[in-house]
């Protein structure tokens, strides 16, 4: 029987002092700044999101790692490319990137505004290599399913728990900025015991119970968050 613990709580301060140990990989998104606090300036965040990766790459074990999915953010006519501040983090930890991979939003061709139309998908570790039999596809064509609007794609949550189960010893998923829970959730399917810190009490009562199953189809329209 696989375990699932959400903890209510800032995940920043807590990820500061977690203590992991080889059991543990982490699997998380960096929150925008729009979910921080109003004030926060975007070079505020910049370094934030960097300090953040940087803290969760140090607390990995040498042969474990840190998965991430990475929407990038247009402000004022700019882009912010997340992964950019993702490898900047690991980098900082003396962490390899073992692969970055595209998620496509959309169909190739389509234009987007708010944000871009494809998502990176990333992973790093201390020590871990990957032999070049076990590659897979560097470009995924579509999101498949998603259990809110800023879930991981379910198809990258699935084939991050396949990798983790086939390459590491790792038994126990954390997840410092969980939302809904959709790793915490996919982790447990695949035999996992799970982690995830949310501060939102609403998202974490969704975490608790969260099943693949309340999961639907991307088409553009994702149902809104429930008040």
């Amino acid at each position: 029987m696989t375990k699932r613990e959400v903890i209510q709580g800032d995940g920043v301060a807590w990820l500061r002092q977690a203590q992991l140990g080889p059991e543990h990989a982490i699997v998380t998104s960096v929150p925008d700044v729009s979910e921080m606090h109003p004030r926060m300036s975007l070079a505020a965040w910049r370094a934030l999101a960097i300090e953040i990766t940087a803290t969760a790459c140090r607390k990995v074990a040498p042969a474990s790692l840190v998965v991430l999915y990475q929407t990038d953010i247009k402000v004022d006519g700019r882009t912010i490319d997340k992964s950019y501040l993702a490898q900047r983090g690991a980098e900082e930890a003396g962490l390899h990137c073992l692969w970055h991979k595209i998620v496509c939003r959309t169909e190739p061709g389509n234009i987007t505004y708010g944000r871009p139309a494809y998502g990176h998908w990333m992973a790093f570790s201390p020590e871990l290599q990957i032999a070049a039999e076990a590659s897979s596809a560097d470009v995924l064509p579509d999101l498949g399913v998603m259990t809110w609007a800023r879930a991981m794609p379910m198809v990258a949550a699935v084939a991050t728990c396949r990798f983790i189960k086939r390459h590491t010893a790792c038994s126990v998923i954390v997840d410092p900025f969980c939302g809904y829970g959709t790793i915490l959730a996919v982790a447990n399917e695949h035999g996992l015991d799970a982690v995830g810190v949310e501060l939102s009490a609403k998202r974490c009562r969704k975490a608790e119970r969260l099943t693949t199953a309340d999961g639907v189809a991307h088409d553009g329209n994702i149902r809104p968050e429930p008040t």
